[in-house]
């Protein structure tokens, strides 16, 4: 099975490419600019066409919360107009896409995990870019899996995990939020869903139950719980650690304004797809420990 994934650099690309090494029948090519770029649709159909993939996982995107204030365009133009675009690609080759989506497309004021029917209600220009995905692709083509996730980390580029390692090196204590709560997701758990489910569309080409999917980490915590846990990990492997003191949201502005709650329900994917994500303390574990062995 040939499963193209757009991008070559992100968390979940890497992730990707990582774990499909120990799946055999799997061939993964990894497609990005400037053979492949979201933000310039005319490529996009021939780039794809020339790899005759049987899967395409659409996980390419802007993912600058703060930045995508002051580039709507370019975040629209990526994350809804390319996404679209890849989706279209796929249904005119008759095959699947899995467009990688956020829990940033609710607006964080409901006080249960979200469900996948739940009303949106992105809260800043990245969120409403990655909803406007969302529609592209379905519309574009009936055969589509979105997968919102969460809190991305991973032992790959930028992300709160490596950042309170680095920062904690040098300081004894961290202010970190308590008011926002999620679900901490590892990308090589994404990337191990996502695998799960392109085999699962592979082996049944009459699969109907396409459509809006959440995969995060099991369980939930906040900010601040996530860094005690990241420092734990650490400490006990003699790596970095602080103190942790807990502040509000309001006390640590940003540009863009982030959902209070990001919690997502997962039990849909489970039912259908029969995979579950690892405890979120879990996977933050193994990645602070490949961090530190790195």
């Amino acid at each position: 099975m040939k499963v193209l994934v757009t991008g070559r650099e992100g968390q979940v690309v890497t992730s990707l490419i990582e774990r499909a090494a120990s799946h055999p029948a799997i061939e993964l090519i990894a497609l990005g600019r400037p053979d492949l770029d979201l933000s310039d649709t005319s490529t996009i159909a021939a780039a794809i066409s020339v790899v005759k993939p049987d899967v395409i996982v659409s996980a390419a995107a802007y993912t600058a919360v703060d930045q995508a204030e002051d580039e709507p365009a370019l975040a629209h133009a990526i994350n809804a107009d390319g996404a679209g675009a890849v989706a279209r690609a796929a249904a005119e080759l008759g095959i699947p896409v899995v467009q990688i989506s956020t829990d940033y497309v609710f607006a964080g004021d409901g006080t249960e995990p979200y469900v996948e029917t739940d009303k949106t209600g992105p809260q800043g220009v990245y969120g409403q870019s990655k909803l406007d995905g969302e529609i592209a692709v379905a519309t574009a083509n009936p055969r589509h899996i979105i997968l919102r996730t969460a809190w991305v980390y991973s032992p790959f580029g930028k992300n709160f995990t490596k950042t309170m390692l680095r920062l904690a090196a040098d300081r004894p204590t961290l202010s970190v939020v308590s008011d926002q709560w999620g679900n901490p997701t590892s990308a090589l758990d994404i990337a191990d869903g996502v695998l799960h489910i392109v085999r699962h569309l592979h082996d049944n080409p009459d699969f109907a139950d396409y459509g809006i999917y959440h995969l995060a980490g099991t369980g939930n915590t906040n900010w601040s719980g996530f860094a005690r846990a990241i420092f734990a990990a650490s400490q006990k492997r003699g790596g970095p650690s602080a103190e942790v003191k807990d502040i509000l949201t309001a006390d640590y502005p940003t540009k863009a304004k982030r959902p209070l709650n990001s919690r997502l329900s997962t039990q849909k994917l489970a039912d259908v797809f029969g995979w579950k994500a690892p405890d979120w303390q879990q996977s933050t574990d193994a990645v602070v420990e490949r961090l530190l062995a790195n």
